[in-house]
């Protein structure tokens, strides 16, 4: 698609719709119809999008870390255990903040008021976490924290907690847990994908 070819090669939004009517003017005398500018503009910040989803640890839309970053974070833990296999399980922890779902609840539920809902619950989580701990998004209902396990991780979480329950989730109410980390870092992966699952 055009939108997707100029966005690759650097056009910005403006510029991409500037040669949209430039080649309608020139070869219909009329300005694009609307839903060419739509079908150009969507292609385009997809592809932006995308290109910055690549480059970033971020998610652009609530600021949390994507879960691949944090798969890498425990990666680099493991990796650096050395000899001392479980050595990570017994110094960090998932703290785990979920929003289950409800159907009913959700039926008229857009994806901004779901990723309002997640930015809100990000929020709570970095204030509470607000060291070094990487926080991060898993899907639109859950985030994650990786977490030093010492004498205030429970007091963390139960701040956490009251925190939560006194914001607008939309019907939801949030539950949040500690989450041990397993001795190995397959397993680790494996606890990030089950975690990751709606």
């Amino acid at each position: 698609m055009l939108g997707r070819d100029l966005a690759g090669e650097g056009a910005s939004l403006i510029e991409a719709l500037e040669s949209l009517r430039a080649t309608y003017l020139q070869l219909l005398g009329a300005d694009p119809a609307y839903s060419d500018v739509l079908s150009l503009a969507q292609a385009w910040s997809e592809s932006t999008l995308g290109y910055l989803h690549g480059i970033s640890c971020a998610d652009p839309m609530t600021g949390l870390a994507s879960l691949a970053h944090l798969r890498s974070q425990l990666e680099d833990l493991y990796r650096g255990q050395g000899p001392e296999v479980g050595r990570v399980r017994h110094r960090y922890a998932l703290v785990v903040v979920d929003l289950p779902s409800d159907p009913y609840v959700d039926r008229d539920v857009d994806s901004l008021a779901r990723t309002l809902r997640l930015t809100r619950l990000g929020d709570a989580t970095r204030t509470v976490f607000a060291g070094t701990e990487t926080v991060a998004s898993s899907g639109s209902h859950r985030v994650l924290v990786l977490a030093p396990r010492d004498e205030r991780l429970g007091q963390r979480v139960a701040l956490l907690r009251r925190m939560l329950d006194t914001l607008d989730l939309h019907g939801h109410l949030a539950r949040v847990w500690i989450e041990g980390l397993p001795p190995g870092d397959a397993g680790a992966v494996a606890l990030l994908d089950e975690l990751a699952r709606p």
